[in-house]
């Protein structure tokens, strides 16, 4: 098998499980607890915490652990328009991209099916890039309380120039959140250089297990839990804190940011040669995303003439593991909402794959991938004209 689904989760790490193992047998304790277990425990949590600081440049104190990244943006999008409505009862608007991941995109629903939030969507380009000047001119109006634009896109791989959209955003006194699941191990995680209010990442996009995240959030912003209990994770996050998976994701970030630089420059090489491939073996084949401005890890398609889901089948046949999308909107019918947020047609969106690359991935294995994707697009044309 030839697993082209990393966008989707990664194998944990052999150096994770060596790190956090000690924390799920022997040295089991609970942080709160003041004795021995309990104090080693804690110890380990916070030098946790540290080594994410470094990885992104914060303060610990500004770390929260999540369950993961959907309840990162959870946390950051309705915990941030809570709070400063709360403070500021006018600052009644949340703006998100057209192209968020569903946890951004339930989250603002939430807020306005519930709490009464008026959501806009900031419109994106047809290679998914948001739109500066349109967003501007959305933080001029009154009463913005949070903006949220992801950092990379998981299904097409578009990266925004979060900087630029983050000055902004600064400008008119808005807090900017970004998803950055899908840029963590490939992009810049600086956030002192990024200029995020927030900033979400997920462990086991990264080599961690799933079931941990962590979020940013910028010292002195206010924002409201979404979990209430004794107060762990400095009132933000109540609940026993799940040290094991915290040492798994400090791990994890750590080894990511070492090896990133090299992992960028030997993966995006590949990735140029995989679509140079595709686009001229497959002369059907669309290319969705920025060109160049994407990640070194995402390859995305449309199939114009084929069923996504047909060749998705057809590939898993010849032993190529890949996506139709999103895994977190597996099973929906509908055609990617990214993919209509950029104008592409109904019926050329439902033809959709995604092909996301570890940083391990070989050029053999994408040499026998896009052969075969060319023989299963190839078969699946035929059949189609039958």
């Amino acid at each position: 098998m030839i697993f082209l689904d990393a966008a989707a989760t990664t194998p944990v790490r052999r150096e994770v499980i060596e790190a956090m193992f000690p924390f799920l047998t022997n040295q089991f304790g609970n942080p709160s607890s003041h004795h021995e277990l309990g104090e080693l425990a804690a110890t380990a949590l916070a030098g946790a915490r540290e080594q994410c600081a470094a990885a992104l440049g914060a303060h610990a104190e500004e770390l929260t652990f999540t369950s993961g990244g959907t309840e990162a943006d959870n946390l950051a999008l309705k915990g941030i328009a809570l709070a400063r409505r709360a403070a500021d009862p006018t600052l009644n608007r949340v703006l998100i991209s057209a192209i968020e991941h569903p946890a951004i995109v339930e989250s603002a629903d939430f807020l306005r099916r519930v709490h009464g939030f008026e959501v806009e969507l900031i419109p994106v380009d047809g290679l998914g890039v948001v739109d500066a000047e349109v967003f501007a001119a959305m933080l001029a109006g009154p009463g913005v309380a949070v903006a949220s634009i992801m950092y990379a896109n998981n299904e097409v791989g578009t990266v925004q120039d979060i900087a630029a959209l983050a000055a902004l955003a600064t400008t008119a006194g808005v807090p900017l959140h970004s998803d950055a699941v899908q840029a963590a191990g490939w992009l810049p995680l600086n956030v002192p250089e990024l200029g995020v209010t927030a900033l979400s990442i997920s462990g086991h996009k990264i080599g961690a297990p799933k079931g941990v995240g962590l979020l940013y959030v910028k010292g002195g912003t206010l924002y409201e839990p979404l979990i209430h209990g004794g107060g762990q994770e400095r009132g933000n996050r109540s609940g026993t804190e799940n040290v094991a998976f915290a040492v798994a994701l400090a791990t994890a970030l750590g080894m990511t940011e070492a090896g990133r630089s090299a992992a960028v420059e030997r993966v995006t090489a590949l990735r140029e040669d995989f679509i140079r491939g595709i686009l001229a073996d497959i002369p059907t084949a669309q290319l969705t995303g920025h060109r160049s401005r994407r990640l070194p890890s995402v390859a995305s398609f449309c199939f114009p003439g084929t069923s996504g889901e047909s060749v998705l089948l057809e590939l898993e046949r010849r032993g190529i593991v890949c996506s139709s999308g999103s895994a977190c909107a597996a099973g929906s019918d509908e055609p990617s909402a990214v993919l209509s947020a950029m104008g592409i047609e109904r019926s050329v969106a439902q033809t959709a794959l995604r092909f996301s690359f570890g940083n391990e991935v070989t050029e053999q294995a994408l040499d026998t991938a896009a052969t075969e994707l060319t023989a299963a697009v190839e078969r699946m044309l035929r059949l189609g004209r039958k």
